[in-house]
């Protein structure tokens, strides 16, 4: 694996991570067009470690007043935690009680285009939503609504980022808010996916240029995804990032209803 091959899939994995554009469907869909070979499980896992340091970095502030309000027994502080630790249920049930189903979706290119179509669906829905907000912080119930928008991410195509604010404005929830709480639940998650990976690491041979060039080009492109997306749910043209999963899930099954290999 070459510094350049390490540095545009780290930008494409810090970017896929975070827009609501499903990393899983574009992996899923990269293979089974260009046959792409995985750079190893050591890669992948200073890949996650990196896009969980761009949440860290860009909500670094925020973290902050939560560890300091709760060693300082605020209520409001661990309110929060409490949120986002019954919002990462759904996803760690789900994981455990379906996990040879979701595993069998990530065979299926044809499943990850059509889930990207309904994420468009669910990213153009924020249009006439994300105006009616009514709380600034998520309740349980509506915490357990975004956590099992999180959980039917797992299928690939499904947006995490885009299905977690859909489903919370939705709720009623402000989106820039939702945004916040999702990209923190995501913490757990991206934690879980790189300590299920960590057991392997090591496989992949990439060496310390190659696996540092990643981690960069990762960490960047995240940090910048993170705020690309906020700034356009302020911006209220979030919903366009729909055209763009409509139009690659459109094609890819355009495509495999014309060349069968690709199904």
């Amino acid at each position: 694996m070459s510094l350049l091959e390490a540095i545009v899939l780290g930008i494409v994995q810090g970017l896929t991570e975070f827009l609501p554009v499903s990393s899983s469907g574009h992996l899923v869909l990269g293979q089974a067009i260009l046959g792409i070979d995985l750079p190893g499980v050591t890669y992948e896992v200073v890949v996650h470690l990196a896009t969980l340091c761009a949440v860290l970095w860009v909500y670094r502030g925020r973290v902050a007043a939560l560890a300091s309000g709760a060693v300082r027994g605020e209520n409001s502080s661990w309110t929060y935690i409490g949120l986002l630790l019954l919002a990462s249920v759904p996803a760690g049930l789900a994981g455990v009680l379906a996990r040879d189903w979701f595993e069998s979706a990530f065979g299926s290119p044809l499943v990850a285009a059509a889930m990207l179509i309904v994420t468009g669906f669910l990213v153009y829905s924020v249009r006439f939503t994300s105006g009616k907000a009514r709380e600034n912080v998520p309740g349980p119930a509506q915490a357990v609504w975004i956590g099992v928008a999180q959980a039917a991410a797992i299928l690939p195509g499904i947006s995490r980022s885009g299905a977690t604010v859909a489903v919370g404005t939705w709720r009623g929830v402000d989106a820039v808010a939702v945004a916040e709480f999702s990209f923190l639940m995501s913490v757990p998650a991206i934690m879980g996916a790189g300590l299920l990976q960590l057991g392997e690491a090591g496989a992949g041979g990439a060496g310390a240029p190659v696996l540092a060039a990643g981690f960069t080009a990762a960490l960047v492109a995240g940090v910048s995804a993170i705020r690309l997306f906020v700034k356009m749910l302020e911006s209220g043209v979030f919903h366009r990032f729909a055209w763009y999963c409509w139009a690659v899930g459109s094609a890819y099954l355009v495509a495999a209803f014309l060349l069968p290999g690709l199904r």
